[in-house]
């Protein structure tokens, strides 16, 4: 038996149908109204997906790089609004203010902390936007470090839901906490498989071609890892988002008896 689909290509197409899924669920149940930015988010990681795949051989290297990375550009900072419409809209509305800042200050400090200190930074001369080139790594590295941010804010903010969600009306089967839940799964399985590569990249000689092609495959086993467990993901959240929260169902119409004719 032939199969003429290559890992990507199968990872490509489920995520690809498990996006269409879950947006017609977002809209079809009425998600959407609720949940505008999370909505809108996997409308660009969908545009994203499918502009990468159209685009790929048809548009030179420059055009094609400046699309992706704009696109990752207004991606991270639709995932930032997400967090904010979890926390702020429905999860933690209650809170008092000083409360909410100080959740919020604690989050970005850690944040911070991470991006100031995970990976390297480049010389400040060279991030200066002179050229297209120059432009296009400057958004990429903002792009980088915003989705580094919004990993750790998002495993943070999931922690606080968890643990003090259920004491705001918000338990395990709310969609809010379902959402940040997913998120946190996604951030967790990124930030592992870049550790992951990181440890590989430096205990690993590259003596040879083959040891470079060993290394590439290891890394590409390791995206793909990735890429599954988003998919995983978007299709936990078409099962959840479909479901009405408990007491939030709409009531049922009760049968109204047929009248009767009144007896001789």
């Amino acid at each position: 038996m032939n199969f003429h689909f290559t890992t990507i290509q199968v990872i490509w197409t489920i995520t690809f149908a498990a996006l269409l899924t879950l947006l017609v669920v977002l809209l079809g149940r009425d998600r959407a109204r609720r949940f505008p930015w999370f909505t809108a988010s996997i409308c660009v990681v969908a545009l994203s997906l499918l502009t990468s795949r159209l685009l790929f051989r048809r548009l030179d290297q420059i055009h094609l790089a400046t699309v992706s990375i704009i696109l990752a550009d207004i991606s991270a900072l639709l995932t930032l609004l997400v967090l904010m419409e979890i926390a702020r809209r429905h999860v933690f509305r209650s809170v008092s203010r000083r409360a909410w800042m100080f959740g919020s200050l604690a989050l970005l400090a850690a944040g911070c902390t991470v991006v100031a200190t995970w990976g390297e930074w480049p010389n400040p001369k060279s991030l200066a936007p002179t050229s297209l080139l120059a432009t296009l790594g400057l958004l990429q590295l903002l792009a980088q470090k915003m989705g580094l941010m919004n990993d750790v804010l998002t495993i943070g903010l999931a922690l606080l839901v968890v643990f003090f969600g259920r004491r705001f009306g918000f338990g395990w089967r709310s969609h809010a906490q379902q959402i940040i839940v997913g998120l946190a799964t996604v951030a967790l399985s990124q930030i592992a498989i870049q550790i992951i590569w990181q440890v590989i990249a430096m205990h690993t000689k590259v003596n040879s071609f083959a040891d470079y092609n060993r290394l590439n495959d290891i890394k590409a086993k390791l995206l793909n890892g990735n890429s599954t467990v988003y998919a995983a993901v978007l299709i936990w959240w078409i099962l959840c988002l479909w479901f009405d929260e408990p007491g939030n169902a709409a009531p049922a119409i009760e049968a109204v008896p047929e009248p009767t004719e009144p007896a001789a």
